[in-house]
């Protein structure tokens, strides 16, 4: 699962990770989490953008720190498996899923700022493409992962992580991202499987 360091430091992929954790940082330490966090008011007034951007700040520095903690978890292990095009478009519909989904379905959710739920959408993306090269790994990350997600809904937050991130955690975030990166990753290896075939079988 863990991709050799010389070749990863060549991939366009790597360096969309290293800018997504650099802005993340940035985002902080510029203190705009309040100008930027999910708000629902706002978005109700025509803030749209609140839905993509409350993704990307964080509570402190100590929330921040676990998910990027996390997200390099991801790159060390999945990676690979999508280039950075694909890894984009899994990030910005995995956090406008997040967004859509808190302001949709859950109107006592005001205010939510974080990335766990798009590193959910990240998790679960890479883990089915990594099924194919390493299935036991891959499905054992895939059901802990499945059981962590059904544990936050009928448990609440694992025991710890509210202290850790500094505040409440919204674990339908979580779930809202893991069903996001399941259906776009799934499509995103469709995609990836018809490129592989023949001209003449894709036009048959």
């Amino acid at each position: 699962m863990i991709q050799p360091l010389r070749s990863a430091f060549r991939s366009p992929a790597l360096w969309l990770a290293v800018s997504l954790g650099v802005m993340c940082f940035v985002l902080q330490a510029a203190g705009l989490e309040e100008q930027l966090r999910f708000d629902r008011s706002r978005i109700n007034d025509g803030d749209w953008w609140l839905l993509l951007s409350g993704n990307f700040v964080h509570l402190g520095m100590s929330h921040l720190w676990m998910n990027l903690a996390g997200f390099a978890l991801v790159v060390s292990l999945v990676w690979s498996h999508f280039n950075a095009f694909e890894w984009l478009v899994v990030i910005l519909l995995s956090s406008l899923v997040v967004g859509i989904g808190l302001w949709q379905l859950d109107p006592d959710v005001g205010w939510y700022v974080g990335f766990s739920g798009t590193l959910h959408g990240l998790i679960i993306a890479g883990s089915l493409a990594d099924l194919k090269t390493y299935p036991r790994s891959a499905a054992i990350l895939l059901l802990l992962v499945v059981a962590k997600l059904g544990w936050e809904q009928f448990a609440g937050a694992l025991p710890g992580s509210e202290s850790v991130a500094g505040g409440s955690v919204v674990v339908n975030a979580h779930l809202y991202g893991a069903i996001a990166g399941a259906v776009i990753g799934a499509l995103l290896l469709l995609r990836q499987r018809l490129r592989r075939l023949p001209v003449s079988v894709r036009t048959s």
